[in-house]
């Protein structure tokens, strides 16, 4: 089995024997920082080499059957190599979409922020169903979803979340997901049940690891503490646990009010400032790279990526890549690779292309 083209396995395995063994030198471990950062590719390259071999192995496997069954034809056999030829695929199919995933932070987990658009009520329930959706995706691929920060609706829903997702590759699969996403539907609550049109903005940013160098200074943080909003019992009510970190010379904001110790929020805070200050930079870099780069248009967070239409039919429509699919609680209940897979392909690990 060969593989060319974006994902080359030999030029990776080289590399990957190349760093095992600039591991086994003598002071690898004395500049800690470069030593983690190495290990951390190793693990990446490791587990693109041990999933291309393991497919090859399966496909040797198949042939040998393959050949028995020439020599010696039966029918249980001949099952069993159907079944294979079939696993085959779906472990192809499953790899061709992650050699997509090229991009310089797309092995990370991600953090993904939704926001409520304007609409009140409609919309703060549109983001908790967007929300839900995300989750479900996670769960479907085995990832972990801790919320690190969430404010829930006057009447329903939410005004807003901050998700954490960790998984292999989380954050380039879910890149795509970064715009307006817009639901039509016939509002729940609307007592003369007019159909409405409601937004969500989605973001995401890759995390960051300790070991990344992003400095924050003390005295260009502003810290502001007040009391948690929502559900969580009278104390998140009545303490001053929740906090509010404001990033004087960038003007981010960030918040969390989840946990009931004000040093856990603080940390949690952080952590999410670190991240968005980490995208800030790679921004920077993409929009310097966009400049000489005249065939791809700048990354745009204001522009409606996807529209899901409840009624007066049901369809989901990515307005990038055109494709559609008229099962929409099938897409609300998480099932979103077909628009992650499709964009992929059109676009690659390029600067986002949102129309």
């Amino acid at each position: 089995m060969s593989c060319g083209g974006i994902f080359d396995v030999d030029a990776k395995r080289e590399r990957l024997t190349n760093l095992e063994q600039h591991m086994t030198e003598a002071g690898f471990w004395d500049a800690q920082d470069q030593a983690r950062s190495v290990v951390q590719e190793v693990k990446v390259l490791k587990s693109w080499v041990d999933s291309y071999d393991a497919i090859a192995r399966r496909v040797e496997s198949g042939r040998e059957l393959d050949e028995l069954l020439t020599a010696e034809p039966d029918d249980t056999m001949l099952q069993e190599l159907d079944g294979e030829v079939a696993g085959i695929e779906t472990d192809l199919r499953a790899f061709e979409l992650k050699s997509l995933l090229q991009g310089p932070d797309d092995w990370r987990d991600v953090q993904l922020e939704i926001a409520a658009g304007a609409g009140g009520t409609e919309a703060m329930d549109w983001a908790q169903m967007l929300m839900r959706m995300y989750t479900r995706w996670a769960e479907r691929h085995g990832f972990s979803v801790d919320v690190l920060d969430m404010s829930e609706g006057e009447e329903a829903g939410i005004k807003g979340a901050v998700l954490e997702i960790k998984g292999a590759s989380a954050y380039g699969f879910l890149r795509p997901e970064t715009g307006v996403h817009r639901l039509v539907r016939i509002s729940p609550f609307d007592s003369n049940a007019r159909r409405h049109t409601s937004f969500a903005s989605v973001f995401v940013y890759p995390v960051v690891n300790e070991e990344i160098n992003i400095e924050i200074k003390d005295e260009d943080i502003r810290m502001d503490v007040f009391r948690a909003s929502g559900a969580g019992g009278q104390h998140v009510n009545k303490t001053s646990s929740a906090v509010r970190l404001t990033h004087i010379p960038s003007g981010i904001v960030v918040s969390s009010q989840q946990e009931r110790s004000q040093f856990k929020n603080k940390a949690t805070a952080m952590k999410q400032l670190r991240n968005k200050l980490y995208q800030l930079e790679a921004d920077k870099q993409a929009a310097a790279k966009a400049k000489l780069d005249a065939t791809k248009s700048d990354v745009s967070f204001g522009s409606q990526i996807r529209s899901y239409v409840f009624q007066p039919y049901t369809m989901v429509n990515d307005h990038r890549t055109e494709l559609k699919i008229p099962d929409v609680q099938r897409v609300m209940d998480g099932d979103i690779d077909p628009f992650i897979e499709a964009y992929l392909k059109r676009f690659g690990a390029g600067v986002s292309e949102i129309a």
